[in-house]
């Protein structure tokens, strides 16, 4: 498993749906853009400001919306997570 250093978090990217609502097969590039949203599987610490250490306001399991092309890709076994600075996470989906 992996462990974040500081203020990164670990997410598992929510796979985006090719089918409209409607059940249409999206062929275009709508279907094969990569998802801007996931799941937290791990929180670090925080930022230290001012020598105090900023705890992140996330917790595991939160379903999140981040900044496309933000993170770093990385495998841990067969799976396959993002590595994401928490100031790129944009929103909490409720």
């Amino acid at each position: 498993m992996l462990r974040p250093l500081q203020d990164y978090v670990v997410l598992e990217k929510v796979k985006e749906e090719e089918k409209t609502q409607s059940g249409i097969i999206l062929t275009t590039k709508e279907a094969k853009e990569e998802p801007s949203h996931g799941i937290v599987v791990a929180v670090g610490p925080g930022k230290k400001e001012d020598g105090k250490l900023v705890p992140i306001d996330l917790e595991k399991g939160s379903r999140v919306i981040y900044k496309k092309y933000s993170g770093t890709e990385v495998k841990d076994g067969k799976e396959e997570y993002l590595l994401i600075k928490a100031e790129d996470i944009l929103a909490v989906v409720e």
